[in-house]
């Protein structure tokens, strides 16, 4: 065995010389055979295994030779491959599915032109969406349909079958999806399968940041948290540009053009974006900051977004999305890549009441943080009167600070749960607050989905007095106002929330409603 080794060795050595010889020359002197070698060679092996292991070399080395002009010539392939004539290219390009035709058009012009073939987008749409046969006998009639086909096929400008194709597979998700939206939640007056909406049409989110000089960087979403009327989306990670050279941040819903994208989930697949919202990152300042720990300040943009700041690096931590779902749908799928989705123009339902959009309205509020909900409450057959209307804002009382048994408990100590890719953190006294404010017909009037700061009270509560300390949340939009109070029981270590105040904007109700009050 020790012989069998050192043989190995030995050819090893052997071939490493061999590949050295050519680079001395042809007059290179060979080494002298070691004293003791019987009946050996230059290097003082057999002569038989001299041949045979030369011959061996001689097969390694054109061996390699083959490799090296493999490699040329695998770097020409894609030469030759543009170059094939067009009937070839289009023999290939039939056997692609649909995803794979469009990535491959994006290669160059002229496989952007042979991919848009009407022959292959027709087979592709007739497979996709012919109706089901159990008859494979082709009578008169089917034969003559196929001509037709063919003819209308010819007929067409390029690419136009590929457009149907795209625009019939986005037609079948918008159906499917406003089929299961039609089921009306009777309590918030929003779909009830929400949910599974979102997952029917395969809806994500990304944020696009970008800088002052006009370089974008594209994030997509990853953390989503489903709640009972909104959804929050984060991001986080290493590689965040530099907070000083930003200017702007788009909010966008992406939506996969096929249906059957989640057999092969992946970011290469076609998607349509739809624009949300858009920020000003410079308006990042101290009073958009709402709450901080030792690591980060979290500062607040409306509409919805929060944003993390490192206190050390001022520089970007997380973001935050909170998106209520009243037309979630039709804002992340409906818009362009420029421009948001436009509601449709309201039409209101008169009524000859005197307080006429005054009364029966339905309020359900949540207080929550990554799926722990301090609050979880709903009120009916809430009111106002033409007296309590004043600075263009009607007062509806929801809990009122006098009476005992309106108020309310929350669970647990309100905070805000915020996470990196690095490390988790926890920021007192804030939270994010979910509003669906429901007419008497039972359609939303006012909801929205923000981040929002429980404060220290200076000033003593109006009413009775409690034992404890207060606190108050406000927040405030273009359509109205909320005010909540709190008091912090020390003995049962609890919220209780004794005022709850709407402000209701004159201009959004006579809007709605048609009245000029």
């Amino acid at each position: 065995m020790a012989t069998g080794r050192g043989r190995t060795l030995q050819q090893h050595w052997l071939g490493v010389q061999e590949q050295r010889l050519p680079l001395r020359g042809p007059g290179a002197v060979r080494e002298k055979a070691p004293r003791g070698a019987r009946g050996a060679g230059a290097f003082g092996f057999r002569k038989e295994l001299g041949v045979n292991l030369a011959a061996g070399y001689a097969s390694l080395r054109q061996c390699a030779r083959g490799k090296q002009r493999g490699k040329k010539a695998s770097a020409g392939c894609a030469v030759f491959l543009d170059r094939m004539p067009p009937e070839i290219l289009l023999k290939i390009f039939s056997y692609l599915d649909d995803v794979s035709l469009l990535l491959t058009g994006c290669v160059n012009r002229r496989f952007y032109h042979l991919t848009n073939d009407n022959f292959i987008w027709m087979r592709i749409y007739s497979i996709a969406f012919s109706p089901k046969r159990f008859n494979w006998d082709v009578d008169s009639v089917e034969e003559t349909a196929v001509s037709m086909s063919i003819l209308s096929v010819e007929d067409k400008e390029t690419g136009y079958w590929k457009k149907e194709y795209i625009r019939k597979q986005i037609a079948s998700v918008k159906t499917s999806v406003a089929h299961v939206l039609q089921y009306v939640n009777p309590y918030t007056g929003l779909p009830a399968k929400t949910k599974e909406a979102l997952r029917m049409s395969g809806l994500g989110w990304a944020i696009i940041l970008k800088e002052k000089s006009g370089k974008e960087y594209i994030m997509e979403h990853v953390d989503l948290s489903i709640n009972d009327t909104s959804v929050t989306v984060g991001w986080y990670g290493k590689n965040w540009p530099c907070l000083a050279s930003l200017s702007t941040l788009y909010l966008y819903g992406v939506t996969p053009v096929f249906r059957d994208w989640y057999k092969n989930p992946t970011q290469n697949r076609p998607r349509w974006r739809s624009l949300i919202a858009k920020y000003n990152l410079s308006l990042l300042t101290d009073s958009a900051m709402i709450g901080c720990d030792r690591l980060i300040r979290i500062c607040c943009l409306q509409p919805g977004l929060l944003v993390g700041l490192w206190k050390k690096e001022e520089e970007l931590a997380f973001v935050m999305a909170n998106l209520h779902f009243r037309h979630l749908l039709e804002r992340s799928t409906l818009g362009s890549a420029t421009i948001p989705y436009e509601l449709p123009p309201h039409s209101p339902l008169l009524n000859n009441s005197p307080e006429y959009g005054l009364y029966g309205y339905q309020l359900h509020v949540d207080l929550h943080s990554s799926g722990i909900f301090y609050l979880c409450a709903a009120f009916r057959n809430l009111f106002t009167t033409k007296g309590d209307i004043e600075n263009g804002y009607a007062k509806l009382i929801v809990i009122n600070s006098k009476n005992n048994s309106d108020h309310l408990p929350l669970v647990g100590k309100i905070g805000l749960f915020w996470r990196t890719n690095v490390v988790d953190g926890y920021i007192k006294s804030c939270s994010i607050m979910d509003l669906t404010l429901s007419d008497m017909r039972r359609e939303p009037f006012w909801c929205f989905s923000s981040p929002v700061c429980m404060k220290l009270s200076a000033a003593p509560l109006d009413g009775p007095h409690f034992l404890g300390e207060t606190y108050f949340v406000d927040y405030m939009d273009e359509e109205g106002r909320v005010h909540v109070e709190m008091v912090w029981i020390r003995e049962t270590e609890e919220y209780f929330i004794v005022n709850l105040v709407l402000y209701l904007s004159i201009a959004k109700v006579n809007h709605w409603f048609g009245t000029k009050y």
